[in-house]
């Protein structure tokens, strides 16, 4: 009898072991991504116009904190922003998007910002939000941002969004090439 309660208690576990091996293999189990080729692709520019004081009816983005002193990269300020976003270079273009959001100066020894934005699409071709975040080395040419999801017809998606800052006008204006490559796409 005990050896009868031995051998079920043995395949069981045997069972077991091989159910849970095969699930941890199947739930690790993660598509390839071909960078070379995303599921959706968007090539945008923003357009910041910066408040000066005198410019309220044109302003997209305010400083909310000013920087506190510590250094000459204005660390520690912080600008909230909701700007156009169109497909082509022209500020009086038709946007196709906003991006509200903020970002704040955080490098004490060279010009560093933090961000994140969420492009609002709000048209007859897209409904729904693209989320981006993370570190932007605005004094690099190109830089890498990850976008981390998204509602509506971008639900969910992951991808890179490559910044290039392609016009500045002092402190008042810059626009900024945005090519979105998605590469985790659900509808």
């Amino acid at each position: 009898m005990a050896k009868q309660i031995y051998k079920q208690v043995l395949s069981s576990l045997i069972f077991l072991s091989v159910l849970l091996y095969q699930s941890n293999t199947v739930s690790s189990f993660r598509k390839s991504l071909d960078l070379a080729k995303p599921c959706k692709r968007f090539v945008f520019h923003l357009h910041n116009v910066a408040y000066d004081g005198d410019n309220t009816v044109n302003a997209t983005s305010a400083a909310i904190v000013n920087p506190i002193g510590l250094g000459d990269f204005n660390f520690g300020k912080f600008i909230i922003m909701d700007n156009p976003v169109t497909m082509d270079e022209n500020y009086l273009s038709k946007p196709v998007a906003r991006v509200q959001g903020f970002f704040f100066y955080h490098g004490k020894s060279k010009y560093d910002t933090w961000l994140s934005w969420s492009v609002v699409f709000n048209s007859t071709q897209h409904k729904g939000t693209l989320n981006i975040m993370g570190e932007n080395p605005f004094m690099e040419p190109t830089r890498d941002l990850p976008v981390v999801g998204g509602t509506g017809d971008f639900i969910m998606t992951r991808g890179i969004a490559t910044f290039t800052t392609d016009h500045i006008d002092g402190n008042k204006y810059f626009r900024i090439k945005m090519d979105i490559k998605l590469y985790e796409c659900y509808y």
